[in-house]
């Protein structure tokens, strides 16, 4: 990455002024009676599942304070409001419409037709974070993973109805149920709740394998959606990212003050051949997009006289950045310079990310239809997922790199971007042990004192290095441990517990991401979303996942680590 601080030796003076896997067991987490160390944070992740339960009989779930406006509660447009939604319209005062049209596929709807506003869902469900009120699409698997533990299998099947809801209801698995997420998703992790659940029922004797077959017609609808225009990679015959709506994202508006305003004054100074990300504001209809901003050029000046400028001229992010953009929120890592600065390429690539979550939904797909005894089925989507894999092999892998990366299918380039999601293919099962073994050879780049680093490039925003997210330590190191790699994923889990553990002690709370180069719980970036938000529904569940995966020395050590002197936070 150029050096943000770096001075341009031409006297150029620039003004932006803004004129407007595996399936979860079910046993329980507990605290050994000879570790109380680990009591205070087992506790506080236990009483947080109730804490980030969220149901449509509390007045406060309809607030979205993301947003300026008033929130209003929308029903499916041929569905009767229930008697608990009348209930609540009469007590907490809230306006309920149903929306304009039945939806059956997303971007059907257009989001800035209409008030901002919570979806309607039948059951409770967990929120990542204490400001959250929606239920969210990714969020959920990792959620889901923690609940089993913890013993909450009635909350997480609940949670996994909701999604069901959502598809009949609302086209597809949504990003998160508020109506500005009716252009998109989120990686399609719902044939593994859809598993983790089923799986941790059968454990404790209760498998239900009607409800297996109604979950089997749900997400394989959903897949379709990832299986059709406009999410088709190009030729490759893999799949992209891609959100229907246009312009900002409406959700970013108030959280990410400014951050447009940064992408474009970056592409100001950094064009990208073959990709303008700006366009001149020439005052007619459909020249501009979005916000505005203002650049002149003038001589740095020497004297009291003022110096000389060309003219101002408007400019904005074209519709290609924003569609990027859009396109990045639904991968879930907003934002990243993985899929080119401020993920404004997103929709031009394949996503070594995606194509192993379908990949996986494929195999869990045929694993349904052989439990459900249908074999031509099963068949059916063997050669589907082996489709996939060979393509994935193509496309995706790097020889020489010896790592898994994206694939521009515009340019016909496989990217260089050292990612975290090059551990997806383990964790999905589709790495020969050849690749594996490269992959796990490659940590280095990666690996740092508190547990996996998103990258290896420090583009100072969130998805990137220094910072480590629970829901991909928890992809690679599972998928570290399918290929036999346990030292390796005993030793990172370890220092990712570690980091959150001590944070903890330092000020009381677990947190959405951490620095695992400093073991720090500081998230300052440059542009994006700002907050570093206390909770946190998927790293809680990483603490109970890999306390219950570790060997018990492991555990004694961690325990006893609470018990000594805090360590002074690192710079």
């Amino acid at each position: 990455m150029p050096n943000r601080k770096q001075s341009l030796r031409l006297a150029l003076f620039v003004l932006l002024l803004p004129l407007a896997n595996t399936c979860a067991r079910a046993a329980e987490t507990t605290v050994p009676s000879s570790q109380p160390g680990l009591a205070p944070i087992l506790t506080y992740i236990s009483s947080g599942w109730d804490t980030l339960t969220r149901s449509m009989t509390d007045c406060q779930t309809v607030v979205d304070p993301k947003l300026v406006e008033a929130s209003v509660l929308y029903l499916p447009a041929d569905f009767a409001p229930p008697p608990t939604v009348q209930e609540m319209q009469k007590r907490c005062k809230i306006h309920i419409e149903a929306l304009p049209a039945i939806v059956t596929k997303p971007g059907q709807i257009d989001p800035s037709k209409i008030a901002p506003g919570l979806l309607y869902l039948e059951h409770k469900y967990v929120v990542p974070g204490g400001r959250f009120n929606e239920m969210y699409g990714w969020d959920s698997y990792f959620i889901i993973l923690g609940l089993i533990r913890a013993r909450r299998i009635d909350l997480a099947r609940g949670m996994v109805e909701n999604f069901f809801f959502e598809i009949e209801h609302y086209g597809t698995v949504l990003n998160a149920n508020r109506a500005y997420y009716l252009t998109r998703s989120q990686p399609p992790f719902l044939t593994s709740m859809i598993m983790a659940v089923y799986e941790a029922e059968k454990a404790a004797g209760h498998e239900d394998r009607t409800w297996l077959e109604k979950a089997y017609g749900y997400a394989s609808k959903d897949y379709e959606n990832w299986n059709r225009e406009p999410h088709i990679a190009g030729s490759t015959g893999l799949a992209r990212y891609y959100d229907f709506g246009n312009g900002p994202a409406p959700e970013s508006l108030k959280d990410e003050a400014g951050s447009y305003r940064k992408v474009a004054g970056y592409f100001l100074l950094h064009p990208q051949t073959g990709r303008p990300y700006l366009t001149e504001d020439n005052g007619e209809a459909g020249s501009g997009v979005g916000f505005k901003y203002s650049t002149q050029i003038c001589d740095v000046p020497s004297t009291m006289a003022k110096p000389d400028c060309e003219p101002a001229k408007k400019i904005s992010l074209s519709p290609d950045y924003y569609k990027g953009d859009r396109s990045m929120r639904e991968s879930g890592f907003d934002i990243s310079f993985r899929f080119g600065p401020y993920g404004a390429a997103t929709h031009h690539y394949a996503p070594i990310c995606l194509n192993s979550l379908l990949y996986k939904t494929e195999k869990d797909l045929q694993v349904i239809e052989e439990v459900l005894g249908r074999k031509d089925e099963a068949q059916k989507w063997r050669l589907r997922s082996e489709d996939r894999k060979q393509r994935i092999q193509k496309y995706l892998w790097d020889p020489a790199r010896r790592l898994f990366f994206d694939y521009d299918f515009e340019t016909g380039a496989r990217s260089t971007y050292e990612y975290i999601t090059t551990f997806y293919p383990l964790w999905a099962g589709l790495a020969t042990p050849e690749q594996a073994k490269e992959v796990a050879g490659n940590l280095g780049i990666f690996e740092q004192p508190g547990g996996l680093a998103m990258s290896s490039t420090d583009a100072d925003v969130q998805w990137d290095y220094p910072y480590g997210w629970a829901p991909t330590q928890i992809i690679a190191i599972e998928g570290l441990r399918q290929y036999g790699f346990n030292d390796a994923a005993n030793r990172i889990s370890y220092n990712f517990l570690a980091t959150i553990a001590e944070n903890f002690r330092r000020d009381g709370t677990i947190r959405e991401k951490y620095n695992v180069v400093t073991r720090s719980s500081e998230s300052g970036v440059h542009a994006g979303y700002q907050q570093n938000v206390i909770g946190f529904g998927w790293t809680n569940a990483a603490f109970l996942v890999f306390l219950n995966e570790l060997p018990k020395e492991y555990v004694d050590r961690l325990a006893k680590e609470q018990t000594g002197p805090l360590a002074s936070a690192r710079q």
